[in-house]
């Protein structure tokens, strides 16, 4: 039996690209910089937000756009706008979390994107039981050593794991690991032909799909 059902955020739990996109915009008006383009918005996602915004945004000035960030980023959640879960993916959750799995989130956003993800009072509460992010690992995706945390301090063996995610860093990252990795394909940024097939167990069209490629990998 699959003991833990470790899951990705961005473009696997919630559909964020798009939204991330309008953000990042946001905050380069802001500072009073042109819009970045989307194809490379979209050829960089995936990537640390930090790391990926010299591409986005040549000569941009990384501590200025860090500070204007987070204000935008929050006046986006109070508006609805980013990391909105959708019924049928909590419903998912609950179907695993009923199935007697463990779930936890592994993301590359810094802890201060993931935190009101983790309050008390958010819908991820008793569905979600970990969340691993910038601020508790030392490692980031494509780097299987991202999982280094999550292994040691719930015990459970790679082989009883697996992991679900949107991109091919994604995949990379946990097959290293050993972790069985499940192609979450519901974004349309990305297709099964841009992952390397040795790397991915199975793949899925649409999040809520997700509790049936988990019950198939546990069946001998």
């Amino acid at each position: 039996m699959i003991k833990a059902v470790i899951v990705d955020v961005d473009d696997t739990l919630c559909l964020t690209e798009a939204a991330s996109f309008d953000l990042e915009n946001e905050v380069l008006a802001r500072m009073g910089r042109p819009p970045m383009p989307r194809d490379v918005h979209l050829s960089t996602w995936g990537e640390v937000l930090l790391d990926a915004m010299p591409h986005r945004s040549p000569g941009i000035d990384l501590d200025r756009f860090a500070t204007l960030f987070p204000i935008a980023h929050q006046e986006y959640l109070a508006d609805g706008r980013l990391d909105v879960i959708p019924p049928d993916n909590l419903r998912a959750l609950d179907h695993l979390v009923a199935s007697g799995h463990s779930v936890m989130l592994l993301t590359s956003r810094a802890e201060a994107e993931i935190q009101h993800m983790l309050e008390p009072d958010h819908v991820l509460a008793g569905r979600v039981t970990h969340a691993y992010h910038q601020g508790n690992t030392r490692f980031r995706k494509p780097d299987p050593r991202a999982f280094d945390e999550l292994l040691a301090e719930t015990g459970f063996p790679p082989e009883d794991c697996v992991y679900v995610g949107d991109s091919p860093g994604d995949a990379v990252a946990a097959s290293g690991a050993g972790i069985r990795f499940i192609a979450c394909l519901q974004s349309g940024v990305r297709r099964l032909d841009d992952f390397d097939p040795h790397h991915v167990t199975a793949a899925i069209d649409s999040f809520p799909e997700l509790p049936a490629a988990v019950a198939a990998l546990e069946t001998p």
